[in-house]
């Protein structure tokens, strides 16, 4: 379908969307759709949301996050009291963490109550999605709520942390730079990531998790470090540190498991949340075609199938606007080749 022209595909995934008896294949097409740009995707985006069907409302809201409409946070917050599904509720979150990164007016004020509500009440989970969708969409309202996490040991400590960084407000410092000095090993990457985002002593920092990354590596028993030094990395490159998506590269590409999982998965997330970042990146590293293979390793565990599904549509569109015989188009090709799309 990835391939058909738009005239006759969009008719087709639309109908399938809405006819299909198989529920997935109802959200394989739902996904599909959002590739082609076509203005009749938000229609069946909206219809979606009143699904049964957790697959489809988790592609919704995953699309309004990357299609903010101030018009759809009553919608939201009426969704917010009710949806439980483990997929769909942090979708929900960052949907009305989009929406509310913007403007003014009642409905963003009270969107942005709502949200700083969640970060201290319900399930670990739920919370920690609520947390990280506040650092992505950079909330300076929830700023004091993440200190006061951030404060308290437990495993939502390096999450509020890293949410602080995101956010870039420099209050934050006092709390990030106390915690330091006394959160448990695991959480030391997080908190050297939040601080380099803050812009006090970076490259010390990122220096840091790259040699956490390496002695991780080297060394049996150091797991949970390892998964937070990668992360961190990721997080990092996700702000336009290119240096960090190197240094997962360069570790990754030798690497087998342990090590392995948690870098591809790093940069996979960086080439989703930051793909204008990993594109150049992978055209001038040396070992092109096994960073590529990196790559598709952490893109087969992500669950982020829409997010996945922009990234194609991103590299197809630059493959057509690269010259023939190009060495753009080439690496284009590959992608295509190598992540199956």
């Amino acid at each position: 379908m990835r391939r058909t022209a738009s005239a006759q595909a969009v008719p087709a995934l639309l109908q399938a969307v809405s006819e299909q008896a198989d529920g997935y294949v109802r959200y394989r097409a739902l996904v599909l759709l959002t590739g082609f740009n076509d203005p009749r995707t938000i229609a069946a985006m909206r219809e979606s949301l009143a699904s049964p069907n957790d697959r489809l409302r988790t592609v919704a809201y995953s699309f309004f996050e990357h299609n903010p409409d101030r018009a759809m946070i009553p919608q939201f917050m009426t969704a917010l009291e009710k949806e439980q599904a483990e997929f769909v509720r942090p979708a929900l979150v960052r949907a009305l963490a989009s929406a509310a990164a913007a403007g003014q007016g009642n409905d963003v004020n009270g969107a942005r109550q709502a949200l700083v509500r969640e970060v201290s009440r319900g399930e670990d989970f739920f919370r920690s999605a609520v947390i990280e969708a506040l650092g992505d969409y950079k909330a300076p309202y929830a700023v004091d709520a993440l200190i006061a996490v951030a404060k308290l040991d437990g495993p939502l400590q390096d999450d509020a942390a890293l949410s602080l960084g995101k956010i870039g407000d420099k209050r934050a410092m006092e709390t990030l730079a106390a915690i330091q000095r006394s959160a448990p090993r695991q959480a030391q990457p997080s908190i050297a990531t939040a601080i380099c985002l803050l812009g006090v002593n970076c490259d010390s920092h990122e220096s840091y998790l790259v040699d956490t990354l390496k002695f991780s590596d080297k060394n049996a028993g150091f797991q949970e470090l390892l998964r937070a030094a990668a992360a961190g990395l990721g997080a990092l490159a996700v702000a336009g540190h290119v240096e960090a998506a190197q240094a997962l590269v360069d570790v990754g590409v030798p690497s087998k498991d342990p090590t392995r999982a948690p870098v591809s998965l790093a940069l996979a997330t960086v080439a989703l949340r930051n793909t204008a970042l990993t594109i150049p990146m992978l055209e001038k590293h040396a070992d092109r075609e096994n960073a590529m293979v990196l790559l598709g390793e952490g893109f087969d565990m992500l669950e982020e199938d829409l997010d996945k599904e922009r990234f194609y549509a991103f590299v197809r569109r630059r493959y057509w606007d690269a010259p023939d015989n190009s060495p753009r188009r080439a690496l284009m090709q590959t992608l295509i080749g190598k992540l199956d799309f």
